[in-house]
């Protein structure tokens, strides 16, 4: 299938010299790729008044929001982020797509990075990079949600409008955390790891491949795919080695969520907050009670917790806008005229 090219596409790279982490680690030349959709429009003082953000997830990088299933319900004329109207910016974030990561090269003695860094570098993109002080919206979904969160804590009036899909606001625990614990323990302890100097594909890793889709999709949809021990056998053996990444590049995006944790900064968030989730999601299962307990905290925010349907895929609902797009769409009808 064609992909459809947006109005006003454009793809670059931004750099930033000595770009100094978290962890007092630095890189001499930190890229970031990003994509624009549309053109932005300045109010008389000359900023620009209609930037949308996107953050992408963990499996995914900037490109996973020009597929059919996102891009083609939000980008179009008449959708909520119709381009025509809005100048949408997508980056890769620090270990992603086109952006600086361990597989350049560097592998295990690149910096730690944390998603504090990942959104240091977003902000930075977006005002010393294209000139973007105020977003319209930011819209994140499942680790680009978490991001939106930090956002709205970090820079609370930068924004009119955060929405946060597939996520929750706390620091990652419980099934959650032991799930990547898995994945990074199968990475730092397969015998082909070597510090991190290793040559080819790692078999523990390929092993446990199949964890992720089990952790993301909904049950009955797995059901569906396997409903006796032969299909999911065929299922399993399907998905056992198809790990989507470098080894490198997994351990250090599963490892990059251990300072996550935007709870303490929930009641300085001043942008209005559509928070939206899905019932079947057993990353982050609604029965914890976290995001109403979040909403509570900040003015003016509303949870949409979409119910599981035969349409809907656990997490793996984010990447599906014709879902959701209804709840954004009505959402962004009540924010206030731009300025």
């Amino acid at each position: 299938m064609t992909q459809t090219i947006w109005p006003n596409q454009n793809e670059a790279d931004f750099v930033i010299d000595d770009f100094r982490f978290a962890s007092g680690e630095t890189l001499p030349s930190l890229k970031l790729h990003y994509i624009t959709i549309g053109s932005p429009v300045r109010d008389a003082a000359g900023e620009i008044v209609n930037a949308v953000l996107l953050l992408h997830n963990t499996s995914g990088a900037s490109q996973t929001w020009l597929g059919p299933s996102l891009g083609g319900e939000l980008f179009g004329e008449g959708q909520p982020l119709d381009a025509s109207r809005h100048f949408i910016i997508i980056p890769d974030a620090i270990g992603f797509g086109g952006s600086s990561k361990p597989s350049d090269g560097l592998r295990a003695r690149f910096p730690n990075y944390r998603y504090r860094d990942m959104v240091e570098a977003q902000h930075r993109l977006l005002t010393e990079g294209l000139g973007v002080h105020h977003l319209r919206l930011l819209l994140g979904i499942s680790m680009g949600g978490m991001h939106a969160w930090m956002w709205a804590g970090k820079y609370p009036g930068m924004m009119d409008a955060v929405v946060p899909v597939a996520c929750q606001p706390t620091a990652i625990s419980g099934r959650n955390w032991i799930f990547r614990r898995i994945v990074i323990e199968a990475i730092r302890n397969d015998p082909g790891w070597n510090g991190g100097d290793y040559d080819g594909p790692l078999s523990y890793f390929a092993r446990i491949a199949p964890l992720p889709f089990l952790m993301t999709e909904s049950v009955n949809r797995i059901q569906e795919m396997a409903p006796d021990r032969e299909s999911a056998d065929a299922l399993y053996d399907q998905l056992a080695g198809r790990t989507g990444a470098d080894a490198s590049d997994q351990l250090y995006a599963m490892e990059a969520i251990m300072d996550y944790d935007p709870s303490g900064d929930l009641e300085k968030i001043a942008a209005r907050v559509l928070a939206i989730n899905f019932a079947d999601d057993t990353v982050n299962p609604p029965e914890l009670g976290v995001v109403e307990a979040a909403i509570a905290k900040i003015v003016d925010a509303r949870l949409v917790t979409v119910p599981a349907s035969a349409e809907t895929h656990g997490h793996y609902t984010n990447l599906r806008a014709a879902i959701w797009k209804d709840h954004l769409a009505e959402f962004m009808n009540t924010l206030p005229p731009r300025n």
